[in-house]
């Protein structure tokens, strides 16, 4: 399995290697460029020195957010989002010892149960956590029971609606007509 967001293999790998890197790419993914918000975790760990949860939780603070600002920036709302992302590293340490895997491997859970943890993250709705849960379910390897359903319109086969349809530039291409069909439907 290796994921294809970014179109920059060192951030990809990071993604496809470090389940707690793809938590935060899609933390970030808001505002942004879904490029720009799945290259982010590659940023925090050549700039932190780690993605470590337990590291990043416990972060100054204002070094975080500095670290954040850096050009280029990790996300066009620094301050707010470093403290989703320390937020969301300190409940992956707390609620599961520092392994964000175990989000959707602990217990061998069903996708019911893998939206209910996804949704108890800070920085995580409902729409958030359908999109990680399909992404999960369609490049990640998740095959809990009931993912599909549980992930709504986005776990529907050959769809291109989110970044878990993402596995090459003319997908990428597909998601992007997608979002610019429903941003136009939504204000017509």
């Amino acid at each position: 399995m290796s994921l294809h967001i970014t179109g920059d293999d060192a951030a990809d790998r990071l993604l496809t290697d470090d389940p707690l890197a793809l938590l935060i790419g899609m933390l970030l993914d808001q505002q942004v460029a879904m490029e720009t918000a799945f290259a982010g975790p590659l940023k925090i760990a050549e700039r932190a020195g780690t993605l470590d949860a337990a590291a990043i939780a416990s972060f100054d603070p204002e070094a975080f957010t500095e670290l954040f600002k850096a050009t280029p920036a990790v996300h066009r709302f620094p301050g707010s989002m470093a403290a989703r992302v320390q937020a969301l590293c300190a409940a992956v340490e707390q609620d599961w010892g520092g392994d964000a895997s175990a989000i959707w491997t602990r217990d061998e859970p069903d996708g019911a149960t893998v939206l209910k943890r996804l949704k108890s993250l800070p920085g995580f709705g409902e729409q958030k956590a359908k999109i990680f849960l399909a992404l999960l379910g369609k490049q990640y390897g998740f095959t809990g029971a009931g993912w599909r359903e549980a992930a709504g319109a986005y776990g529907d086969e050959g769809s291109f609606r989110s970044v878990a349809d993402i596995v090459s530039p003319e997908s990428l291409t597909k998601v992007r007509e997608h979002k610019r069909a429903m941003k136009a439907a939504a204000k017509g």
